[in-house]
């Protein structure tokens, strides 16, 4: 350290189930660490784990700073007041984040695609505007929900695909995968 300076004190990797030289070791600390997420219990983080649409909507909640919803009613039958997801599920929906899989029911339980996690932060940082073609074969109707929000996070390194030509839009996003898209998207 220079003089003067403190020296910084390295997270300690509590997981041994995240390897140190994973990709995902450095966005799994730094949401522990932010608070977005804990593991799956005091030694295991879970990356392989699917990530629920509950999961993914109360991450990126608690990245934004776990605001207090203003909209009162809950329009969902699915959503219960007092789950852990309630309030972050309130303020995805105020905040055009989702709308739920239908006008009443959120799917709280339901296995979150790539596609829709991508779409979720895009959407949490404000829709902006991507330009230029996708390079992935699963990715070609510029009208899919999903389109602008892949070339922003290729554009903006949250996301390379998943190495075979392809994004994977339909593939379940694991916990590494989100929590690396968080810290790509975030840091």
């Amino acid at each position: 350290t220079r003089c003067g300076e403190a020296e910084e004190t390295p997270v300690q990797n509590p997981f041994v189930d995240v390897p140190e030289d994973s990709f995902y070791i450095d966005p799994v600390l730094w949401a522990v660490e932010k608070g977005i997420t804990t593991g799956v219990d005091d030694t295991h983080f879970g990356p392989l784990t699917a990530c629920n649409r509950a999961q993914v909507v109360t991450f990126l909640w608690r990245a934004a700073g776990s605001p207090e919803p203003t909209i009162t009613e809950n329009p969902f039958v699915d959503v219960p007041a007092g789950s852990f997801y309630y309030k972050a599920v309130l303020w995805a929906v105020e905040a055009g984040i989702t709308t739920g899989v239908s006008p009443d029911h959120f799917n709280p339980f339901g296995d979150c695609t790539r596609g829709q996690v991508v779409t979720f932060l895009w959407r949490a940082v404000g829709a902006p505007k991507a330009v230029g073609e996708s390079a992935f074969t699963d990715v070609t109707d510029s009208n899919a929900y999903y389109y602008d929000a892949v070339l922003w996070a290729v554009k903006n390194g949250v996301t390379t695909g998943v190495g075979d030509g392809t994004f994977g839009v339909n593939n379940v996003c694991n916990r590494a995968q989100v929590v690396t898209f968080l810290y790509r998207a975030y840091k």
